[in-house]
């Protein structure tokens, strides 16, 4: 017997796009199947003349807003869309992430219903044509076993106490709000400075390891160093989550099981390309970390969000530090 299709009004989902591919349509059919389906799907994309209609043909409940390149914000864009939503609770996702199954919206929202919990956020599993590298990163990011997370786990985890991602991440809407919502503007992780927000004002965050999307990258070693670049700007601009944490050693970490892995497994030919990719990471983190200290075209030139540098805020940013 085929299982019930319920829709469900009590979540909306919010997709940020960028000149999406069927894989956008792909999303949100699985998205329209899940056992708890969304009352509402709004994707804002950037760059309306890029944008395949064909992709939201004949769907129901899917609103579109256009805006911009330079209107792009990781923050803001997501804060804008919030103020489309009236559910109790809201489902941001990428538009590269797939639901593994018909139950992530189910279990996301069973994460949420745990006391204190306000933001729920998914296991990431690797596409099939991820490297072995990128397999072992996401079996080491999204582990199997779910976990409820307060600040009391900072002396434990680290850095990664306020490890959230948007690419399937579930908030109750009135809380995000309360909080102030995302910060803006955000170059990188907004999720993990309103997560480290959200915990510090006695809230906790679950990882639900059950609820899956299908979600991973082989980015190029200068694509680690553009992302892994932002990353640190970020964490410059946010010491008020990131400050005093030892961020390397969870990096230095990863390297050292991911190449413990290669050697056990017989993955011999890998080592090469981790040793270059994390340089490329190391190099681009640290340097952004020291954003401040290098010249304008430099940080054009590392950074993967241009039109980041290029609005009116960047005097407002460097002044910041």
């Amino acid at each position: 017997m085929p299982e019930t299709i319920k829709n469900h009004p009590s979540v909306d989902v919010i997709i940020p796009t960028y000149r999406p591919g069927p894989e956008l349509r792909d999303l949100l059919l699985r998205l329209l199947r899940q056992t708890l389906a969304p009352g509402n799907i709004f994707i804002v994309n950037t760059e309306e003349s890029a944008f395949d209609k064909t992709l939201v043909d004949g769907l129901p409940r899917v609103s579109i807003c256009h805006i911009p390149k330079k209107a792009f914000d990781h923050g803001g864009t997501r804060q804008m869309a919030l103020g489309f939503s009236r559910a109790v609770y809201v489902l941001f996702m990428t538009q590269d992430a797939r639901p593994a199954d018909k139950y992530l919206v189910e279990r996301l929202l069973a994460a949420v219903s745990q006391p204190k919990v306000r933001i729920a956020y998914a296991r990431q599993l690797p596409n099939a044509s991820a490297g072995v590298i990128e397999r072992y990163t996401r079996s080491f990011n999204y582990p199997e076993t779910s976990r409820v997370k307060t600040l009391g786990d900072l002396p434990e985890l680290g850095i990664k106490t306020f490890f959230c991602s948007n690419v399937a991440a579930l908030y109750e809407r009135a809380f995000l709000l309360a909080g102030g919502g995302f910060y803006v503007p955000s170059i990188f992780n907004e999720d993990m400075v309103f997560a480290g927000k959200a915990l510090r004002s006695g809230a906790a965050i679950a990882y639900a390891a059950d609820a899956r999307v299908i979600h991973s990258h082989n980015y190029s070693a200068r694509q680690q160093f553009r992302r892994n670049f932002d990353n640190g700007v970020s964490e410059a601009l946010h010491p008020e989550t990131f400050a005093g944490l030892p961020v390397a050693g969870e990096g230095k970490k990863l390297i050292l099981s991911t190449l413990g892995y290669l050697a056990r497994t017989g993955h011999l030919l890998w080592i090469p390309k981790l040793f270059v990719q994390s340089a490329a990471k190391m190099a681009g983190f640290y340097l952004g970390r020291h954003f401040h200290r290098l010249p304008g075209f430099m940080v054009r030139a590392f950074t993967d969000n241009r039109s980041f540098w290029e609005k009116d805020h960047e005097a407002e940013v460097r002044a910041w530090l």
